[in-house]
């Protein structure tokens, strides 16, 4: 048995490392490459794993742990300051798409291609359907970062409704199967179990917590954590409720606890295991050999699946009041099936309202919407991209005057900021060059004028001035474009002093090659800095932490002009760096020495 155990985990382990670096490699996201592992190692790929039923139904406690520590983040304030998009929008997601998919079923029903369903079959079906995949949205919304964003908070509050509309929409399978006779006890027992857990957990979670953490036992803490939602998790199965929802309820009970912290370390580590297991699992779940016998049907029924569902979240994000791109972003990420459809379709089969065969047409169609996710958001970055990219410089048009500057500053992301604001503190007319539309747009918001244009353009130079101005600083991150600003400025504008931006060692060699002797190292100031500091925190003297910074910058000057000479043989300049670090290090101790014994009475 342990053996078995152990041969399993490595086929999975060695499908996760295999398929998700080469996904992330191709653009695609870590989900979609579990999935094709899931796809590789299941029943229609390689055959290495058979009971997919078995390991789906455990995965599923990712889903758990994840709505937990969710749970952890949002405490009661701020979830009730969610409560009219987590109603409004969340609530109106859910039935305007399970009514439209329902209705869209019925229309349908009886043609050759599809038999015919009944309308409670047909309300199921919708119900289904327009429920979201929590994990895979929540996958997103973190890999992209869009957590405090208005497509995340809109996304989450979406969810989270979906999360709870699943406890009406188990309670009324028996109802609509055409029994009931316990059906409205069952939710009545439903809603007591919410009630004990919100009670129960209010008085007994922290000094359950408190008594483990006196115990002394740091292990003890991370076994009471999966104690914890594990039980709950269990609890909240027996009662026929979502697992996912208690242990986000109880994660929200324990979000204003000291114990915050520490939780979401104990369980952050299964969290992430489990969801990647899921999400393999779903992969396993497809069945290729239902879709090769149906594949038209089967894609059509998945893009209509994620037309219907983005349209409908897309129109009622526009009439919420969320802006378009955050409402084209967030309708992508929940245009698929989720996997609490899973359970719903399971159960109805279980009450005797969908057939065997309907069913699992229904759960490919889910699984392969699933796919769609990574695949539709990429798609959707590349035309977000081109578009504002093309719409922003037909707005732009190269509109840069001669406004006689005394200098010209080309690239003004951060670098380039800091350097335009002394400046413009110093009342220096500047003239600013900037060739990515978006940045320009943000800037000109706070009154920045700058002007849209490719500082490589010989003609651009000229016409923001470059033959009358002083100097030109280079700021652009890119060394190829620096290198190239300064080589067009030493040939046509050789009175401009030409200041510019190294990004390492490497190219403040490649200026100083080409004459320019005015440059920064953008990280080597910074770093200083920050040893300066480090020193005073040691216990050396303010003052002679500052000698010795000022020091090392001139003797580290003076290396770099050095080694100058071998900087394009790339062996001998490692040979003479290591050198030049000795001897840099020697002289550094020796004359630091001379410089204590020289200002003795400052220290």
């Amino acid at each position: 048995m342990a053996s078995d155990v152990l041969s399993v985990s490595v086929v999975f382990l060695a499908a996760a490392v295999v398929a998700v670096p080469i996904a992330q490699r191709l653009g695609l996201g870590s989900v979609l490459g579990y999935l094709l592992a899931g796809i590789a190692i299941g029943p229609w790929g390689l055959r290495l794993i058979s009971d997919v039923d078995a390991i789906l139904h455990f995965s599923e406690f990712g889903v758990v742990l994840l709505l937990f520590l969710i749970g952890l983040e949002l405490n009661p304030k701020k979830l009730w300051q969610m409560r009219k998009p987590i109603l409004g929008l969340g609530g109106s997601q859910v039935v305007v798409t399970s009514l439209v998919i329902a209705s869209s079923v019925l229309l349908l029903a009886g043609q050759s291609w599809l038999p015919a369903v009944s309308w409670r079959d047909a309300l199921v079906v919708g119900m289904g359907l327009a429920l979201s995949s929590t994990a895979i949205a929540l996958r997103v919304i973190e890999e992209q970062n869009l957590g405090g964003s208005e497509t995340g908070q809109s996304g989450f509050a979406v969810l989270l409704f979906q999360d709870i509309a699943v406890i009406p929409m188990l309670a009324v399978l028996p109802v609509l199967a055409g029994g009931g006779g316990g059906s409205w006890m069952d939710f009545a027992w439903m809603i007591g179990g919410i009630l004990a857990l919100l009670v129960g957990g209010h008085f007994l979670l922290r000094p359950l917590f408190r008594w483990v953490v006196m115990s002394g036992v740091r292990e003890l803490f991370n076994v009471a954590a999966l104690l914890l939602v594990i039980g709950i998790a269990l609890g909240m199965q027996s009662l026929g409720l979502s697992m996912a929802l208690g242990t986000f309820l109880a994660g929200v009970l324990l979000a204003e606890s000291e114990y915050r912290h520490e939780l979401e370390i104990a369980i952050e580590p299964f969290k992430g295991l489990l969801l990647g297991l899921f999400f393999i699992s779903v992969g396993m779940a497809v069945n290729l050999g239902l879709l090769l016998q149906y594949p038209l049907l089967i894609l059509l029924a998945v893009m209509a699946l994620i037309s219907i569902k983005g349209l409908i979240l897309y129109a009622l994000a526009r009439i919420f009041g969320i802006r378009a791109k955050s409402r084209s972003q967030m309708a992508a990420i929940l245009s698929q099936g989720g996997e609490f459809a899973f359970v719903l379709f399971t159960a109805a089969m279980g009450e005797g309202l969908l057939g065997r065969e309907l069913s699992a047409f229904l759960l490919v169609v889910v699984s392969l919407s699933m796919m769609t996710t990574p695949l539709i958001l990429l798609l959707q970055d590349k035309w977000f991209v081109r578009t504002f990219k093309a719409e922003a410089e037909a707005e732009l048009e190269s509109d840069v005057i001669d406004r006689e500057p005394r200098v010209i500053i080309t690239g003004f992301g951060r670098f380039g900021q800091v350097v335009g604001r002394l400046l413009f503190a110093n009342k220096i007319r500047v003239t600013v060059l900037e060739r990515d539309p978006s940045q320009i747009q943000f800037l000109r918001k706070f009154g920045y004028k700058v002007y849209y244009g490719d500082a490589t353009q010989l003609d651009l130079l000229r016409a923001a001035g470059a033959d009358k101005a002083e100097a030109i600083i280079i700021c652009t991150d890119e060394p190829d474009e620096v290198m190239e600003v300064v080589e067009l400025c030493q040939q046509y504008f050789p009175n401009l002093k030409v200041l510019a931006r190294a990004r390492s060692r490497v190219e403040a060699h490649q200026l100083l090659s080409h004459g320019v002797e005015n440059f920064s190292r953008e990280t080597f100031a910074g770093a200083l800095d920050l040893g300066r500091q480090a020193l005073i925190s040691l216990g050396m003297h303010p003052y002679q932490a500052k000698r010795a910074e000022a020091h090392f910058r001139r003797l580290d000057t003076t290396a770099l002009r050095d080694l100058l000479p071998q900087h394009s043989e790339d062996v001998h300049l490692a040979t003479r760096a290591r050198e030049a670090r000795k001897e840099l290090e020697e002289i550094f101790d020796r004359e630091m020495r001379g410089e204590r014994e020289r200002h003795n009475g400052w220290d």
